[in-house]
């Protein structure tokens, strides 16, 4: 019988799977976790009991997770949505994307019906920032730059569109500059979208990124997430600032990104979640 643990981590890309790692040790909590060919970090797993899967093999996972005898499992990282002959869904996967349809390939369906499936099982799903206190974006101005009235007109644009895409389950990103929509995010992700803005961004004050939480979001999973990954792309693409909702993103972080936003020279804003985006 293998080491009896009480937490699994189904770990993505990114410095946050590593980071609840760390809180997990901190707080004496055994935890084991499975990670996935082409998202997972290898360096994230080095030093903890792991097993490596691909993302399709949903039999394997919760085979895994029996055989470590798992209580909660914890979902966190960055995934980039494959398509159906990328997924190669095996048969405990097809099963579960005929229970809830197709639309588990959109952005985030994939995420919340594999968590479905998990508490079906019995396992109770928490999230990150249950095990990692302070993940959560607040409400306010983290930098010392602030938005001016421009930025703020791209705020709310960004705002408006962003609730958009998120009601068709098509991405949690937007970039708005001058009250034109540059960039949205689709399948490639926050960097990779912030990647292209550079070519299409316009003469004069930088635009603004804006990321929201979903209609209906399940806020254990696949929260909007900002780090300093994201502050330094913001910067190369030429963009002034990022916004996200108080209470709807997840801050990876928080003072490390805090002190490169204030050394490159763009805000941080969480926004009131029902309230105008302007003062």
């Amino acid at each position: 019988m293998m080491t009896q643990t009480s937490i699994a981590l189904l770990a993505g890309g990114g410095d946050l799977p590593r980071r609840l790692i760390h809180a997990c040790r901190t707080q004496e909590r055994p935890v084991f976790v499975v990670a996935f060919r082409k998202f997972t970090d290898p360096e994230t797993v080095e030093d903890v009991e792991h097993a490596w899967t691909r993302l399709g093999a949903a039999g394997q996972v919760l085979e895994q997770l029996a055989q470590w005898a798992v209580e909660e499992v914890c979902l966190a990282g960055q995934f980039r949505r494959p398509g159906l002959m990328e997924l190669a869904p095996d048969g405990e996967a097809m099963r579960i994307l005929m229970k809830v349809g197709w639309r588990s390939l959109g952005d985030a369906g994939l995420m919340d019906a594999l968590a479905g499936e998990l508490e079906e099982r019995g396992f109770r799903v928490v999230a990150p920032q249950d095990i990692l206190g302070g993940l959560l974006s607040g409400e306010g101005c983290y930098t010392r730059t602030e938005p001016d009235d421009e930025a703020w007109v791209d705020i709310a644009r960004g705002r408006e569109v962003a609730r958009i895409l998120g009601t068709a389950d098509a991405g949690q990103g937007v970039v708005v500059q001058q009250g034109v929509v540059l960039a949205i995010e689709a399948a490639e992700g926050t960097d990779a979208m912030l990647a292209r803005c550079g070519d299409l961004r316009r003469e004069g004050l930088g635009g603004v990124l804006v990321k929201a939480r979903r209609p209906q979001q399940d806020e254990r999973v696949d929260l909007p997430t900002i780090g300093t990954g994201t502050v330094r792309a913001a910067s190369a693409a030429g963009l002034r600032g990022i916004a996200v909702e108080a209470g709807g993103a997840v801050i990876v972080d928080r003072d490390a990104l805090v002190e490169l936003a204030d050394e490159l020279g763009l805000f941080v804003i969480g926004l009131p979640a029902d309230e105008p985006e302007s003062p």
